[in-house]
């Protein structure tokens, strides 16, 4: 993931959507190639009612909207598109995008948004951003404010150093070891003008601890019927993978990026909905979206996928945020 994002706004010039019949663009599913890469996404209800679409831009990264829309879907009454993210899901491979994997990063996750926008000719949308995909919705809104009417998003993950830090605690609090945090001796041993791999030290050791499938499952879930409702759901899917997509965004270094420098910039309402129980995310993630985004709040009792847990209090907050 690039630390330097562009200030300016992203040319649709660069986009590859040329020669497309976006004529009677009706409910169902698409595979189009926008921007260099195989994207799916899936249109539910009518783009001309009169209301702002949402986007589900899901987390992982490298998991998909499968069941996001299984689970939640129903509870909805505007129009919404779901969005696999490039890689990811039903969308094509990485190597098979004009960009390659080499290049995956926040930058060109934000582009896929906006050629599928252009690509359905929708004037604005309501960017939803869960966990990782709050920095999609989010740096969409910096880039493109006309285009956006507001962002909702759901279990933020915006400060990926303190992200580790906290897996790091927790592996340690669990595995009852001591809390060593590598971070002064990596910044110690870096040479002056490089960047110290601080997240990488952290997670790297956090993983050491507790594999990372165990340690997040602690970390997201309330209990263990709401984690395999989910995992039902997953396996319904029979979509697997997304380690390409998480290797890319590694490789690009995701987990020493920091978006707080950018919050300031983004110039549309900001709704944020966190769950109590939700450690990788609750208090400390949030908290940099009230304090440097000016972001609303509103927080529940339930873990990292708050429509599992209290689909009713999700939806309500769901809906006041659209509605403010």
């Amino acid at each position: 993931m690039t630390g330097d994002l562009p200030q300016d706004d992203f040319s649709l010039d660069e986009l590859d959507t040329d020669g497309l019949d976006t004529d009677g663009l009706d409910e169902g599913a698409y595979t189009e190639r926008l921007n260099g890469a195989d994207l799916y996404f899936e249109v539910s209800g009518d783009l001309e009612s009169g209301e702002t679409p949402l986007v589900f831009l899901h987390g992982g990264p490298g998991y998909n909207s499968y069941s996001f829309r299984e689970l939640f879907g129903e509870s909805l009454e505007r129009p919404v598109i779901y969005l696999d993210g490039r890689g990811s899901g039903r969308s094509g491979p990485l190597e098979d995008t004009e960009q390659g994997h080499d290049t995956l990063d926040l930058d060109t996750l934000v582009a896929d948004l906006e050629a599928v926008r252009d690509y359905l000719e929708l004037d604005r949308i309501v960017p939803l951003g869960h966990g990782f995909g709050a920095l999609v919705a989010l740096e969409y809104a910096r880039r493109h404010p006309a285009q956006t009417e507001r962002v909702i998003v759901v279990g933020p993950w915006i400060h990926f150093p303190a992200l580790a830090l906290t897996l790091l605690t927790e592996a340690s609090a669990l595995r009852g070891a001591q809390l060593e945090d590598p971070a002064e001796a990596i910044r110690a041993s870096t040479p002056e003008g490089q960047h110290p791999q601080v997240g990488d030290a952290r997670v790297e050791a956090a993983f050491t601890l507790l594999n990372a499938r165990d340690l997040l499952n602690a970390l997201e879930f309330v209990d263990a019927p709401s984690r395999m409702r989910l995992e039902f759901v997953d396996v319904e899917s029979q979509l697997v993978g997304g380690g390409e997509v998480q290797e890319a965004l590694v490789n690009q270094g995701m987990w020493e990026f920091e978006y707080l420098p950018f919050l300031a910039e983004v110039r549309r309402p900001v709704y944020v909905i966190a769950g109590v129980q939700d450690r990788t995310s609750y208090p400390e993630q949030v908290q940099y979206l009230a304090d440097l985004a000016d972001a609303d709040v509103t927080v529940l009792d339930t873990g990292h996928y708050p429509w599992l847990d209290d689909e009713d209090g999700f939806a309500e907050a769901l809906e006041d945020a659209l509605r403010r």
